[in-house]
Order: C-alpha cells, then sequence, then structure tokens
C-alpha cells in the first residue's frame, strides 16, 4: 500500500487501514501467547476484564505515529510466527483448552476465531481501497462455520439462557451447519432433524459479512430467537437493525 493508502478510512469507524493492522498484530501476539499457555496446560484469563469496545482502541492510540513500513515489518513477523507455531501442532494439541474472546475454549476455536478475525479485517482494509481479496472456499467455510457459532456463543457470555437451534445453508462455497444451543453451543454439519428456531440461506459471503456485523442480514428473525444472531452486535454496541 501506499503511504496514502495506509492513512485511508477502513470499514472499521474511526480506524484507519494502518489502525487495522496495528491491531490485528496485536491479536497475533496475544493468540500464541493464549496457545502457549494452553500448551502447558495454565490456560490465561486475560480476557475476563477485556472490553472489546476500548481495549483494542487504546492499542491503536497507543502505537500512533508509527511509520507503516514499521507497522508492516512488525505483522508480518507476527503472522510468521502464529503460522509457524500453527505448524508444530500435533493432533492432539488441537484439543487443549486456551483463551479466545468466547473464553476458556478448544485451540481449534482459538485458531478459528484467529482465522475469522484476519478474514473480515482484512475485507476492513481493502474494500475500501476499491480492492477485493481472494475469495477461498476453504476459508469462508471455516470462517461461517465459525461466525454462525460466535454469535450465539457470545450471547451465552451476555447472559441469555436460552436453548434454541440455528440451521445455515450457503452458496459459493456451499455450506450447511446447524448449531444447537442449550448451555453450550455445539456445531454440526448437515441438516437439521428436527425444529429449527431460525434459518439462514444465501450467498456464503454475505452471509458471514452479515454474521459479522458488517453488512445487514436481510433475513427476518423472530425477535425471541435475536439472540442467535445478535451476540456479536451486542458485544461491539452495534446496532441490531444493521442486520
Amino acid at each position: 500500500l501506499t503511504d496514502e493508502q495506509w492513512a485511508a478510512p477502513s470499514r472499521c469507524e474511526g480506524w484507519s487501514a494502518q489502525d487495522v493492522i496495528v491491531h490485528l498484530d496485536s491479536t497475533n501476539a496475544f493468540w500464541g501467547f493464549s496457545l502457549a499457555a494452553g500448551r502447558k496446560g495454565e490456560p490465561t484469563r486475560f480476557l475476563g476484564t477485556f472490553d472489546p469496545v476500548t481495549s483494542p482502541a487504546e492499542l491503536v492510540a497507543g502505537a500512533g505515529g508509527t511509520p507503516p513500513g514499521a507497522v508492516l515489518e512488525a505483522f508480518a513477523a507476527s503472522s510468521g510466527a502464529l503460522t509457524t507455531l500453527l505448524e508444530s501442532f500435533a493432533a492432539d494439541d488441537w484439543t487443549i483448552t486456551a483463551e479466545a474472546p468466547p473464553g476458556h475454549v478448544s485451540a481449534s476455536a482459538v485458531f478459528h476465531h484467529a482465522l475469522w478475525d484476519s478474514w473480515v479485517h482484512e475485507r476492513d482494509v481493502l474494500l475500501p481501497l476499491g480492492i477485493t481479496p481472494p475469495e477461498e472456499a476453504d476459508e469462508v467455510a471455516a470462517c461461517l462455520r465459525y461466525g454462525a457459532a460466535l454469535a450465539p456463543g457470545m450471547s451465552l457470555n451476555n447472559g441469555h439462557a436460552c436453548a434454541g437451534t440455528l440451521a445455515l445453508t450457503a452458496t459459493d462455497p456451499d455450506v450447511a451447519v446447524v448449531v444447537e444451543v442449550d448451555g453450550r453451543v455445539t456445531v454440526r454439519a448437515g441438516e437439521p432433524s428436527g425444529p429449527v428456531d431460525v434459518v439462514l440461506s444465501g450467498d456464503a459471503v454475505e452471509l458471514l459479512e452479515a454474521l459479522s456485523i458488517r453488512r445487514p442480514l436481510g433475513i427476518d428473525v423472530p425477535a425471541a430467537s435475536a439472540w442467535l444472531v445478535d451476540g456479536l452486535a451486542e458485544v461491539f454496541d452495534a446496532d441490531p437493525a444493521t442486520r
């Protein structure tokens, strides 16, 4: 990117493209620290007092004045370190417990959160610049499965003691999952075998953007079941009407 593009507004309100990359560099460091602690059997508890609205903004503000080249160099280094950690994981390592915004979850879920977060923020940076990033089918499918589970998971964390089922069927790529919530969130591939409270269908990227509160969902959701899709919007104080 040129210096002008680094300074251009992103889709994240009040953040430039450079601010988003500063944020992602900090999350890379956290994922690595969290997973290393989980491997030792000592999962961290840093996010218990973490405010997802103000805390990242404070970290970004603290990096003000850093040249774009230095930001890029740091981000490339932290991305490489996270990739190296990922490649070092053995089969048993994927089930260890580590910390992510939804709480103490499996290492697999932590990596899925990291992938989803970076996928969304890549678009936050590039789309306003008129650049459409590649839409890799496996990335979109993995992020969509995780995004479908994240909203009700965050609703549980926010105190919604509810039970319900969300069914999602997407195209390009084809993804069919069922998210069952009853004190915990379970995601399974395929079509629902019983009653469903919310059905989401449509283009995979558009659904993922909507679940990531980047565009309206455009699907009528019963008020009693809105928590199945509004959990993330509640965390970020976003207007539920954006769905």
